[in-house]
């Protein structure tokens, strides 16, 4: 066992470390360019389709749900224990200034979402039970053709085990840990009250899964978002000196404080971009999995607001957690992770704070593992068939239990490493069907016809 987490440590450090993070920017930057910067200009139009979008069009009944509930799902599964845990670890070691980088990636992301998405609806198929799939595999198929059909298998195969991982066990067990700590519930519980309230929405399908999500996710978030603005109205003071830090600090190092090692600039950037794409997931090519279900006849309709996801996530949820964290003093004191973020809440509201991060982390990590299952479930099914979804639902609900009462740090370690590998196929995809990502977007603020892919083969 030491020597397979050896293995995976090292390739964990390769997959996530300096190489990846240009691949990752550097893919984006360069879409935002090819884009125009469009997906910032363009933002009110996403909300604005967004809202639009809340039940699809009698001419655009095509796909399974609609388009504002396949960003409900996409969003069930991005904002999760990296808007809780995922921030105060980057504060924790990279500090103020990788809030900055955090922001730099999700703008950056924006654009790489807006791809994935029009790539997913451009591309995507009817499956033998006339249910719309998509994703990466199937645009690294039939957008790059079969000489690219090993990578499209990469990537599903990646997905499929990350999904155990990132979207199940390490969810349960953070819930499981959280209530544990606060409410003194065993993990046994919790793992088991988890598993049949998500194994009713689980083996109900993407439909279940999207209705659960267009209901839960917009209540979670908003409560959330109003529980922070209430902890920063009573720390309104400090406000100024939390944004002075994360600009200053982002081009300078800073000193050992307190509890706090201290942070190279090197280290706010590290730190900043990888939790950043952790907690949104741009680039990772998770999200198109959900969007490509969209009841939709234009794939730069539904890219529009895919983008949304990253900032909605990052520009919105992130800084909420991060602003409530700088405006208290207890990051200077050597706290990381979740318990950073809940000690932080409760400075503001003594008795109160703590329970409000646990039951948000409760909450956000049960919308993670749904959207997730729908995520892995596809990759399983571009692999095995249609008839191996079930098996891949029962599995998926089983295992959650086990995540709660297991030790996680060999799991976390090897689901870190796949989603990182998910990345690679993904990003390689969308350097190479960018001509085209930028032809349907031209195409479409012009005014023309853009079809998604089940309507060019008719």
């Amino acid at each position: 066992m030491e020597a397979l987490t050896n293995l995976f440590s090292a390739i964990n450090g390769v997959v996530w470390g300096p190489l990846m993070l240009i691949l990752l920017l550097g893919v984006g930057i360069y879409l935002q360019a090819g884009l125009k910067l469009m997906p910032i200009r363009k933002l009110g139009t996403g909300f604005k389709l967004m809202f639009q979008g809340r039940a699809a069009k009698g001419e655009e009944k095509e796909g399974e749900i609609s388009p504002f509930d396949a960003l409900m799902t996409a969003l069930s599964a991005t904002i999760g224990t990296g808007n809780i845990a995922g921030v105060a670890t980057a504060i924790a070691l990279g500090g103020p200034g990788a809030v900055f980088w955090m922001w730099i990636t999700a703008l950056v992301g924006m654009a790489t979402k807006f791809s994935e998405a029009v790539l997913a609806v451009r591309y995507r198929e009817v499956d033998s039970e006339g249910n719309h799939i998509g994703g990466p595999m199937f645009y690294i198929k039939n957008g790059l053709g079969k000489k690219w059909a090993w990578l499209g298998g990469a990537f599903a195969f990646f997905g499929a085990v990350a999904a155990f991982g990132i979207g199940n066990t390490v969810q349960s067990n953070s819930v499981a840990d959280a209530l544990d700590s606060t409410f003194g519930l065993p993990h046994w519980i919790t793992g088991v009250v988890i598993m049949v309230l998500a194994g009713a929405v689980i083996l109900g399908g993407i439909k279940r899964i999207a209705k659960v999500a267009g209901k839960l996710v917009p209540i979670m978030g908003i409560l959330y978002i109003l529980a922070g603005l209430v902890v920063l109205a009573i720390n309104a003071g400090q406000l100024g000196d939390a944004f002075s830090m994360i600009f200053y600090y982002a081009f300078n190092p800073h000193a050992a404080m307190g509890g706090f090692a201290g942070a190279a600039v090197m280290a706010a950037i590290r730190f900043g971009v990888a939790r950043g794409i952790f907690s949104n997931e741009a680039g990772l090519g998770s999200a198109p999995i959900a969007h490509a279900a969209a009841q939709t006849k234009n794939p730069v309709r539904q890219g529009l607001i895919a983008m949304l996801g990253t900032f909605i996530d990052t520009i919105m949820v992130c800084t909420i957690t991060a602003l409530v964290i700088l405006t208290s003093t207890v990051w200077v004191e050597g706290e990381a992770g979740a318990s950073l973020t809940a000690l932080s809440f409760d400075a503001a509201l003594p008795g109160m704070g703590n329970q409000i991060v646990s039951l948000a982390l409760a909450v956000f990590a049960f919308t993670t593992i749904l959207g997730w299952s729908f995520y892995g479930e596809k990759c399983f099914q571009f692999l095995f068939g249609t008839r191996s979804i079930m098996l891949y639902r029962v599995l998926f609900v089983l295992a959650i239990p086990l995540g709660a009462m297991a030790q996680l740090g060999f799991i976390w370690l090897m689901a870190d490493t796949f989603n990182a590998m998910m990345a690679i196929p993904n990003l390689i995809a969308l350097a190479l069907l960018s001509p085209m990502v930028f032809k349907l977007t031209k195409d479409y603020f012009d005014g023309k016809e853009v079809l998604p892919g089940e309507d060019l083969t008719k």
